[in-house]
Order: C-alpha cells, then structure tokens, then sequence
C-alpha cells in the first residue's frame, strides 16, 4: 500500500506558475471534519511577483464547504491546490479580519526547493563552522544576561514595527498552536512572544494529552491531511497545526510557509484530526486532536516545512518537581524537541508552568532552582542553583533565568552540544526572602602586611530584617604599601567583574563554555573582592594579577593576535564568600584599607 501510494505521489505533476493566468478554476484540498478530505472551489485572480527574494504567490478566491462562513481558516496553511489536475502550490497566506476568502498560494516550486536548502546537517544540529577550536555565534554570555524575551533569539520573530500594521498586510497563515496541560497565566503571560513568531496560542482545545509514541501507518497521510507538529509531549504538551501539500515517496511537505525557520532540525508530527471549526472575525480556526506519531519535519524555510514519514526524532526528557517546607508538591515529566533555539523557550515555558500552576504567582514570593542539565557531547552537566524573589513576577525571573544559560551553551556554536536530560527541583516560599547590602565596615583602617583585617558587612530584608556577617582578611607578607579595596557585591555583579573580557567573548572549548557557566557565582552569597588599582591581564577567564613589567608588555601584545587575553583596569587578589541562607542577596559595596609599613 505504502509502495503504491508513494509511486502515485512521485507521479504528481506541477503546473507551472508561468502558466498561471487570472480566471483559470481548480480544486483545493483539505479537512473540515475528522479525517476526511474535503475538496473547496478555487479561482485564480492573478499572480503578486517578487513579493520576496525569488518569490512569487498566486492570488486566489476560495468558496465551499463552510468557506463562506469561516473564511480561511488556521489550520489551513498546506493544503494543496490544483489546476487541471496538476498541482499548483498551497493555501498559506490570507489577510486577517478579511470578509471573503482571498488567500495568497506558494507555488509547489518554491515549496520543494526547501530541500535543497540543507540535506547534509544532522537533523538536530545546524552546521555552524567546519572548525571544531574556532566556533562562531552572534550570542553572548553578556546579551543573554541582557535578554528579556528568548524568541528574539528566533530567525522568524515578527519585528513590532511589522505586527503593528499587519491587519492590512497579506500575511502567512497564523500557525495555531495546542497547549495541553498549560495554565491561562502561562499563555497570557508567552502569548505576545509567541503571536510575534506568527503562532496563535489556543488552551484546551484539542483532545489534549500525548500523542501515540508508535509509528502510525504512512498510507494514512495524503495530501490534504492535517498534522500536529510536535514540540512537547507528556504532562504538558505543545502541538503546532498544518495541511500536508505533497508527498515524495517518503518526503512530505507542508504548511507553504515557515514554521519558525529554525532551518534545519528535527520536530515529531503527528497525524491530526479536526474535531470542529471555530468562525472568528479576526481568524478562524480548525480545533483538532493530535494522534499517532508519523514522522519528523526537518527543514523549516521561509517556504514550507519538510520531512520525512516514518523517521523517527529523538525528544530530550524533562523532569520537574515542586516542593514547600520539604515537602513535595507535584513532579511534572515531559519530553521536548531537541534545538537550539527552541528548547531554552519550552524550559522557559514549563518551568513557569510548574510554578504557576502549583504556587502563587501574585504578590512577594521567592523560588530556589536547583537540578541538572545533562549535554549530548559534554562530560559535564550544566548545574542550575539560584534563588529568586520579587514582590510580584518571581515566577516569569525564576523560568527566564533558569533558561538563559541553557540558551547560551546551546546557540554557543558548538554543532555536537545537544540537550540530553533535564531534571530540576523547584521550592517555593510565601516571602520575598532577599537581603540587600546596607553597609561594609572596617575594624581598622590601617594594616601592615601579615596584619589581619575584620570586614562587617550588614545585610537589610524585609520587615526591617537585619543580618550582620563578619570575615577575617590576613593581608599577605611582603604587600607593597598603598591602597587595598574590599569590594562586597552579589553574585550578578561579582559575574559581569569576573568575566568582564570573556563574557562578550566566545569560548574556544566546550569544556571552557560549561565551565564558564557553571562556575557564575550564585546569587545567595555575597562576594568579597579584595583588589587594587594595578594593571592586570586575563587569560580564558584566569586571572594574572600585577604581572612584572616585561611580562605585561608580552601580555598586552598579544591580545591582538590572541581575542582570549584581555586587559583589566585593577588585579584581584583574593575572593570571600558571605552567606545568608536561604535568601537572593543584592547590592554592592565597596571601602578601603591602607597598608603601611
């Protein structure tokens, strides 16, 4: 069966845009109801040319069935057209609170070029830079600290500029997106990051629930079929829906528009039923259920998506646990796709998820992350242990900050990083349990050198919580005379001083990208920098403190020949922690000592 079907599809012939003409009639294909395909009428009104870089779209008026009543739907994007029975492209554009049924088709040409576009990458990894030592990305430690929206690291996010004035423009098909298990917090919170991706976000609306891990029949795809894209899986699940266009033998595509242009990847499809139609003023919709497992989509361009029936792709298992006063709550397992750009957003996503839905999300409240992430192609895991806490938004911190390092590692240029695991425990508290740095003093102001210093620094909290914690500096034997500083700060600013030359800079090993990440200072401890105001180098994160002056003079000569030396404005000489238990500590301080003498 699957042998007959796939020579039938290999036989479908195109018909070729330069024959379009405005008046000619055909036939689309697509499903209104189950699984059933249904035909609708379809009349060419003429061709947009160069609407993009060798691009072209054929305008068409669409009626019957319940066209007349829904417009086009979402949930359409894919579904083959045909003139004198040959193929011509696929229903993916439309104009959104449009009154008709007027859709813009991508000719099948330009849809099969996708593969083209990369056969030979992995299909979970993006080949980056043929050099295993000199890795390339435009993503750094320092941006991602910056970032407050992970799907501005997506190549497909609408610009605000362009969603502002898109009522009145001709726009790809929203692509609409199940949520299951998912609270209304948690897609309220993600809608507008995800609408700027061209995905419209809908909550209990399919059947829900994870789709059959088996590999279902092939023969039961055809052109016309839906299909769920599949992001996650399990307790909480996110399915993306589309209209398969064209089979070849084994190869299938779909959508006649971008997904999230990820490029190349590896994202589980499902076969999908439609349960009902939704008529909207702004967009309709197709609601559906996902089913069997068919295959993966590995190509996601601006003109389509593409894949393979019966391929199989590997999902990275997440594994989350909430808990209060020692007591666990709940513990939530899913599975989820495995790429660079979008598995740091599904971490985002759950782990403000769990947090939402088991704990208060309004008002002060604090939330300790600790857990692993295992890497494909690392020895070492990616450690997670941080505390946040807010008077209001401690969840979306908490879920952001847990998700930027993953980011970071994963979009680092690295092609044989790719998610492995993912296990973290999340505890909650009723109470913003921060304390800010109010003051540093000294126990003397003046010290020779083999004398001992007492530095107090005194924490506030909240309710006029006051924490006093006192350390014993012993300066060392031999100290030239002048200024020593004390500088108390917190974890964030103790990160961006420490790695002030690399974090605008790439790692050249993965070894040196894991090590970078895991060895950030936490921010439940406050951090003593005691330094002076001497040149000093670094060198792949290492500190050389006050080097003598010929071996400066070589340092500071090679930093251009080597990007991985930079020049510091002062030397640290040593560094102490102070802890305040359970609590973010913030602020920074900084006081001074003369040694003499």
């Amino acid at each position: 069966m699957f042998a007959l079907g796939a020579v039938l599809h290999a036989q479908t012939a195109f018909f070729p845009l330069k024959d379009i003409r405005p008046g000619m009639h055909g036939i689309g294909k697509t499903v209104f109801s189950g699984n059933r395909i249904d035909e609708f009428q379809v009349e060419v009104l003429g061709v947009l040319e160069n609407i993009g870089p060798k691009q072209n779209l054929i305008l068409a008026r669409l009626s019957g069935g319940p066209l007349a009543e829904t417009g086009v739907l979402q949930g359409m994007s894919g579904s083959p057209v045909y003139i004198d029975g040959k193929l011509a492209g696929a229903v993916a554009l439309a104009w959104p609170f449009a009154k008709e049924a007027i859709t813009g088709i991508r000719p099948i040409e330009e849809m099969v070029r996708v593969t083209e576009a990369g056969r030979t990458p992995p299909p979970t990894q993006v080949a980056r830079n043929t050099s295993r030592n000199t890795p390339h990305s435009d993503v750094s430690l320092a941006s991602m600290f910056a970032a407050k929206d992970l799907t501005r690291l997506l190549p497909g996010r609408l610009e605000p500029s362009t969603r502002d004035a898109r009522d009145a423009k001709l726009l790809d098909i929203a692509t609409p997106v199940s949520f299951g298990g998912f609270t209304r917090s948690t897609l309220d919170s993600f809608a507008p990051q995800l609408r700027a991706l061209g995905l419209e976000p809908t909550q209990s609306l399919s059947a829900g629930g994870t789709s059959s891990p088996h590999m279902g029949d092939p023969s039961a795809i055809q052109p016309g079929s839906m299909i769920s894209v599949q992001l996650m899986t399990g307790d909480l699940s996110i399915g993306a829906d589309g209209t398969v266009t064209y089979i070849d033998g084994n190869r299938i595509y779909a959508f006649g528009h971008r997904f999230l242009a990820v490029g190349s990847t590896a994202l589980p499809f499902t076969r999908a039923e439609v349960l009902a139609l939704l008529p909207v003023m702004s967009a309709s919709f197709k609601i559906d259920a996902s089913k069997e497992t068919m295959g993966a989509i590995l190509q996601d361009r601006n003109t389509a998506i593409s894949g393979e029936l019966g391929r199989a792709a590997a999902m990275a298992p997440i594994s989350i646990s909430v808990s209060r006063g020692g007591k666990r709550l709940d513990n939530y397992r899913m599975e989820m796709v495995n790429d660079r750009f979008l598995s740091p957003l599904l971490v985002q996503m759950a782990v403000f998820n769990t947090i939402d839905a088991t704990e208060r999300t309004v008002g002060a409240s604090s939330f300790r992350v600790t857990g692993e992430i295992e890497l494909q192609g690392s020895a070492a895991p990616l450690k997670v242990n941080n505390m946040y806490a807010a008077d209001t938004g401690s969840a979306m911190i908490a879920s952001l900050s847990t998700a930027i390092p993953l980011a970071y590692v994963l979009q680092s240029g690295f092609e044989a990083l790719e998610v492995k695991k993912v296990d973290l425990d999340i505890e909650s508290f009723d109470a913003k349990k921060e304390f800010e740095i109010d003051s540093v003093s000294l126990g003397r102001r003046e010290v020779r050198p083999g004398g001992k210093v007492e530095l107090t620094t005194t924490l506030v909290g909240e309710n006029g919580a006051e924490l006093a914690r006192s350390i014993v500096y012993q300066v060392p034997e031999g100290m030239t005379p002048g200024p020593l500083y004390f500088t108390v700060a917190d974890g964030m600013t103790t990160n961006i001083t420490e790695f002030r030359q690399i974090i605008g800079a790439q790692p050249k090993s993965i070894s040196q990208l894991i090590s970078i990440v895991n060895n950030l200072r936490a921010n439940t401890k406050a951090y003593v920098r005691v330094w002076r105001p001497e040149p000093a180098f670094q060198l792949e994160g290492a500190d050389l403190p006050d080097p003598p002056p010929s071996v400066a003079m070589i340092l500071a000569g090679s930093q251009t020949a080597f990007g991985s030396i930079g020049q510091t404005r002062n030397s640290k000489i040593a560094e102490l922690e102070i802890g305040a238990g359970d609590s973010v500590i913030s602020g920074s301080k900084t006081i001074q000592v003369e040694v003499k003498e």
